[in-house]
């Protein structure tokens, strides 16, 4: 190669270079900086809920979005890591052994992938109805062992811990709920960063070679029951460790974070994130633990709404919210991506409104329907009202159906904006 060359190669690759790490770096500096801006208790506790699911779900989307193989039982691996580190934990207290916090996780997710190995020998031969319905009845079997198994599970009561009996590392005891954020957020970008190369790798190209023709990767030479055996073990290691934070985090674990509920949330959170993206599952998890957390606090009907949510996600965009927003990549390339403003504030705020005018109408109908004898009055988006009063029913129906009627009329000119925003510019020249 010459001079030129390799002097014109080199800026190219620190380009790609700095594309590759760019996100990384904005994600770990976001990490580092939302303790600062929510600086309560509370939404600390609840980010550290919300990276706990995205290493959950990221490790479950290894499977799923990467392998093929829809799991119903997955929450198994990630309830053996947390209970398991929640034992080694009341070692550390009880035997005084010199074992530092942050390496705890590491314990659950060696735990995870053993358990994986175990299970894996025996599912992977296939990624269709039969590997789901294994995983299905692996969930509800140690599900069931939790109650029985009382030495390891602890029954109905669980088991508990204290993770400040740990040896104190550089002098953190991890007393205060920031210091066990930045461990978890720690994990976290390690865990992401290892799920993201090991989907770089060979096995992990061959994985979505596998979920794409199964057929065709063995005739090439490729075992697709090895290939899955793979990663179904780096993603009951990567669940472990979700399920040592978990542990850490929380100081208990029972029965609920190894049952097939546990199981199906993570699998609409993979699902309402995108499973056909890596960065997919962050989002669905956010979305859910904020729906879980901070909705659960305004509303009793949260999970109607998170339901709701999914449903129409899958009706309409299968391709989750990362699909959605990937979607218009296509508009910035060409640069036609201001021809979708005004289409989307004429059709998308209306229906915005139609859909929270909806919610009203579902949160009136629940309170009268449920309410105490006497309780008339309910509040919603910060306005008190009687509820058995006919006023408010036929504002709400009013603004609803006005809205609904907005975005209908509107709607075919977003379409033809879309169409417009999507197609490459034409380019002129002499024949």
């Amino acid at each position: 190669m010459s001079d030129t060359a390799k002097t014109t190669a080199s800026p190219l690759r620190a380009g790609a270079m700095s594309l590759t790490l760019g996100p990384w770096i904005v994600a770990a500096l976001l990490l580092l900086v939302l303790p600062f801006i929510f600086d309560n208790n509370s939404s600390i506790t609840i980010m550290n809920q919300m990276w706990i699911t995205v290493i959950f779900a990221l490790a479950y989307n290894m499977l799923l979005g990467q392998g093929g193989m829809l799991s119903f039982g997955h929450a198994v691996y990630m309830g053996m890591g947390g209970f398991l580190c929640m034992h080694v934990m009341n070692y550390v207290e009880d035997f005084g052994i010199a074992l530092p916090l942050p390496v705890l996780p590491l314990f659950g997710g060696l735990f995870g992938m053993g358990f994986a190995m175990l299970i894996g020998a025996i599912s992977t031969s296939g990624a269709g109805t039969r590997f789901a319905m294994i995983s299905l009845g692996i969930g509800e079997l140690v599900a069931a062992c939790s109650v029985i198994i009382v030495a390891f599970f602890g029954g109905e009561e669980g088991i508990s811990g204290d993770r400040t009996y740990g040896l104190p590392f550089f002098g953190i005891e991890f007393l205060k709920q920031i210091e066990v954020y930045y461990l978890i957020s720690f994990w976290l970008m390690l865990s992401a960063a290892l799920m993201y190369l090991f989907s770089r790798t060979p096995v992990g190209r061959m994985a979505n070679a596998v979920r794409d023709n199964p057929e065709r990767a063995q005739f090439l030479g490729y075992s697709s029951r090895w290939v899955r055996f793979y990663s179904f073990m780096a993603s009951g290691f990567f669940c472990g460790i979700a399920g040592g934070l978990f542990a850490i985090n929380y100081e208990i674990l029972t029965e609920e974070n190894l049952n097939t509920s546990s199981s199906g949330i993570i699998l609409l959170v993979t699902f309402l994130g995108g499973v056909g993206f890596f960065f997919g599952p962050i989002i669905g998890a956010i979305a859910f633990t904020l729906l879980q957390t901070v909705l659960s606090l305004e509303t009793e009907l949260w999970a109607f709404y998170a339901g709701a949510l999914f449903l129409a996600t899958v009706m309409y965009f299968p391709g989750g919210l990362a699909g959605l927003i990937m979607m218009h990549v296509p508009a910035f390339k060409f640069g036609n991506a201001g021809k979708l403003v005004m289409p989307y504030v004429k059709t998308l705020i209306p229906g915005l409104i139609t859909v929270l005018g909806i919610a009203a109408l579902v949160e009136m109908i629940f309170h009268y329907r449920h309410a105490s004898v006497g309780d008339d009055e309910m509040t919603i988006f910060w306005t008190t009202f009687d509820s058995h009063a006919v006023v408010p029913w036929v504002i709400v129906t009013v603004i609803t159906a006005i809205a609904f009627y907005i975005t209908k009329t509107t709607a075919p000119d977003l379409k033809e904006a879309w169409g417009d925003a999507n197609t490459p510019p034409t380019t002129g020249g002499d024949a």
